[in-house]
């Protein structure tokens, strides 16, 4: 029998000191459970994705005296660790098998992804062939274990090749991104390869937030049926101790699903959490309006980062309801954050009255809302840079989608929760957090959406209906499908050229906006690189 200890773990790009030194803990922890195998996520020591820090030749040279380090520690357990390798005038993104001051078994990267938030191909040289190395268990036992890289796993012939040089499992390091939907496309993936080769394998994917990405976890093994036998919760630092004997994977616990709003809650808790704690912000500051952008916001940095790190400040004007003002104090009591309001009227007269010769003749449109916005940017950004912390934008991806939101004013912050988050979705997370503990009041939900820059504004007096828009934003956006078959499918052809539109007119906005987390299969960060300057309309 061989115990493999699976640990998904929370890593810190360019940090190898730390990252090694939550590596050797492992090994404490897998050796005190009489482990045969310690298996730890793609690029552990140097965390993923470096980047640009992959052209820096300094940067493999720390990384190998990190990967030294492990090799004096790696006692009476085999480790299975990724980490990149420069031989020669090429870089791999390789795994190394090392136990008892050894190194026994070496491979590289067979596949580089290239697409959606991949670029691989610019950094690494595919690898020729699967790490393949045969395993002495503590029982005296011994059995071939393969190890393809992360990609490596969505492509038959890596597999295929292990399987063919005598492994008897997979146990395969990834770096694999959340997005909605995408645990269960990892499990048909993996199935597939277990189909074909008839290998049991067990998937160690990354937990954590990094920039706009987050990694979910949820690692887990399917025996050689094809069937989950083990799995390890998302969205937290885990490590699992699974058996592999008879030639199988024996059943374990398989932790509890997640609905799709829970799933997207924790993962914007944990990004938002590691921007700021990895980033070594102190906090958070968040521009309240009453709004359910801003609600919404506000709950996921309390549960994130704790409400003694979390100040919210209400700007109103003139044309801020009552209504706005109420719920806004009411959340805050309900959360314990410490709160603010700084009437900004005044400074909105200030500015009007000194542009009023520059604007004579003029009707009042909308130069006039955005200064109340930009207004509210400077004394953000104002209070950020006194106190250190970091202010958190609150626009979701249908405003980012359509430009209805205000350069150099609510877009001013250091990290955009909301940015890859449809309005539509915003009501479901609200509802569902709400189920947690009602901290967002009830009329922030049912209310009708307001920037409350003009009297008796709302936002569809700008929009077509959100469910629309956003509709319409999932096809063009997340899926690329072309006008001509969005209004075939039944849309409305002014609202989809509308929104179309808008999205291109838009650009130079989005391109300036902060960095937020990424959770549709495609947000506007990595995996969106359209030009400003386009003349395409399709």
């Amino acid at each position: 029998m061989m115990k493999i200890a699976v640990a998904q773990f929370n890593a810190t790009v360019g940090d190898l000191a730390g990252n090694t030194d939550k590596v050797i803990a492992l090994i404490a922890e897998a050796r005190a459970a009489r482990a045969d195998i310690l298996l730890v996520p793609e690029l552990t020591i140097a965390g993923y994705p470096p980047e640009d820090l992959l052209l820096r030749p300094s940067f493999y040279e720390a990384c190998e005296a990190q990967l030294d380090r492990l090799l004096d520690v790696a006692d009476d357990v085999t480790l299975v660790v990724g980490h990149p390798q420069q031989l020669g005038g090429e870089r791999f993104n390789a795994v190394t098998v090392m136990r008892d001051g050894n190194y026994i078994g070496r491979g590289q990267k067979m596949v580089l992804p290239n697409n959606e938030v991949f670029d691989e191909c610019r950094y690494f040289t595919p690898g020729a062939s699967p790490c393949v190395f045969e395993q002495r268990n503590h029982d005296g036992s011994t059995v071939m274990v393969g190890v393809p890289i992360c990609e490596d796993i969505w492509h038959v012939d890596p597999a295929a090749e292990a399987a063919d040089m005598g492994a008897q499992i997979l146990l395969v390091p990834n770096a694999s991104p959340y997005h909605m939907g995408k645990e269960g496309v990892r499990q048909d993936i993996v199935r597939q390869r277990v189909e074909e080769t008839g290998l049991p394998i067990i998937y160690c994917n990354w937990v954590g937030g990094q920039d706009e990405l987050v990694f979910d976890g949820a690692s887990f093994a399917l025996n050689r049926a094809g069937k989950l036998v083990a799995q390890l919760p998302s969205f937290e630092e885990a490590t699992g101790l699974w058996e592999f004997a008879d030639g199988d994977i024996r059943p374990a616990t398989i932790a509890p699903a997640r609905c799709e709003e829970e799933s997207v809650y924790e993962a914007l808790k944990l990004a938002t959490r590691d921007y700021l704690f990895k980033n070594r912000f102190p906090g958070a500051i968040i521009g309240l309006s009453g709004g359910i952008d801003s609600a919404l916001t506000l709950a996921i940095a309390v549960d994130a980062i704790g409400a003694d790190r979390v100040r919210a400040v209400m700007m109103p004007t003139r044309y801020t309801a009552q209504i706005s003002l109420d719920d806004s104090r009411d959340m805050v009591e309900r959360l314990g954050v410490q709160y603010d309001e700084i009437d900004i009227e005044p400074q909105f007269q200030a500015f009007t009255q000194a542009l009023a010769p520059q604007f004579a003749g003029l009707p009042v449109d909308a130069t006039e809302e955005n200064l109340q916005s930009r207004i509210r940017g400077v004394i953000l950004m104002a209070l950020s840079n006194k106190t250190g912390r970091l202010v958190l934008t609150t626009g979701n991806k249908s405003e980012m989608t359509t430009g209805y939101a205000t350069l150099y004013g609510d877009m001013a912050g250091g990290y955009a929760v909301l940015k890859d988050i449809a309005k539509t979705l915003v009501y479901r997370l609200s509802v569902w957090r709400n189920t947690v503990s009602e901290v967002i009041p009830e009329r922030i939900i049912t209310r009708p959406p307001s920037a409350e820059l003009r009297d008796n504004q709302v936002d569809q007096d700008s929009l077509p209906p959100y469910d629309v828009l956003d509709a319409i934003m999932e096809r063009y956006v997340e899926r690329n499908e072309s006008i001509a078959d969005i209004i075939a499918a039944g849309f409305h052809e002014a609202d989809v050229l509308r929104v179309v539109k808008l999205l291109k007119v838009n650009e130079y906005k989005r391109r300036q906006a902060a960095v937020g987390a990424r959770i549709t299969p495609r947000g506007f960060g990595k995996d969106w690189r359209y030009p400003i300057t386009n003349g395409f309309f399709r």
